[in-house]
Formats: structure tokens, C-alpha cells, sequence
């Protein structure tokens, strides 16, 4: 269970990211360019929210029945020192839920704003703040903190 729903978190994440990178391109292009916040990007902007959404979900599944993580919550004193388990017991989950929040805010910000201007300014800030939080946090192959690779086979 522990091995398929983590392989099933390393595809959502790509999922996470190609949705996020397009809707920042649909916020920007639209901010800059001065369009009209169309149908088709209201349903990017809660796509996104949506599979991060989703993404959190498996994240925390795989957290609740992790050994890491569990490892970290019985031998706290000494796995705060260890820099691969403090990062999948403490600082990746926080930063991710920080990230998803983010991402939750942008949209229903944008959503609630009047002009379209104001959509596409609000969901270009936001979710590029998450995006830099998510980037931060995922670990990478060549991850100081803890490396993992690209994708995970079943």
C-alpha cells in the first residue's frame, strides 16, 4: 500500500506542476495583456486548486502510514537531527500544506475579485508564491535535504 501510494504522490505531483505552470501562464498573460478572465480560465484556476487539492489528500495518507514519519514521531530527540527524516517528518508536509493553502487562497481570491485584471493579478501572485514553495519543498534528485527520483514505478 505504503509503495503504490507513494508512486501514485510522485505522478500527481507532475500533475500539480504542469497545472500550476499553466495556469501562472493564463495569470500572466492574461494581467499583462489586459484579456478577459474566460470561462476556460476559471476552470484552470479551480483545476489547479483541485489537483493540489488531491495532491494534499495522497500526501497525507502516505504521511499518516509513512515508517519515516513514523520513525520521526518515536525517536523525535534524535530524528530531528537526521536531515532526510526532519524533512519528511516535519518540513515537507508543513511547507507542502503552506503551499496548497496558498494555492486554496489564490483561488478563491481570484474568484471573488470584480475585474478580470484583478483575477488574473491575484491568481499570478498567489499561486507564484506556491509554486516557489513547492519547488523549495519537493525533493529532488539533487535536493540538498533529501534526494528521490523523478518519478516512482509501482
Amino acid at each position: 500500500m505504503y509503495s503504490i501510494l507513494l508512486s501514485i504522490h510522485s505522478i500527481i505531483r507532475w500533475l500539480v506542476l504542469a497545472s500550476l505552470l499553466y495556469a501562472l501562464f493564463r495569470a500572466y498573460k492574461g494581467w499583462y495583456s489586459g484579456n478577459q478572465f474566460s470561462k476556460h480560465d476559471n476552470m484552470v484556476r479551480h483545476n489547479t486548486a483541485t489537483v493540489a487539492h488531491i495532491q494534499l489528500l495522497v500526501g497525507l495518507l502516505l504521511y499518516s502510514i509513512s515508517p519515516i514519519v513514523r520513525y520521526f514521531y518515536s525517536s523525535y530527540s534524535e530524528a530531528l537531527h537526521n536531515r532526510g527524516v526532519r524533512f519528511f517528518g516535519m518540513e515537507h508536509s508543513l511547507m507542502m500544506i503552506i503551499a496548497v493553502t496558498l494555492i486554496t487562497i489564490g483561488s478563491i481570491s481570484a474568484k471573488r475579485k470584480n475585474s478580470d485584471k484583478q483575477k488574473f493579478k491575484t491568481m499570478a501572485i498567489w499561486f507564484s508564491i506556491a509554486l516557489f514553495v513547492i519547488l523549495t519543498s519537493i525533493p529532488w534528485p539533487f535536493s540538498p535535504f533529501t534526494a528521490r527520483p523523478y518519478f516512482r514505478h509501482f
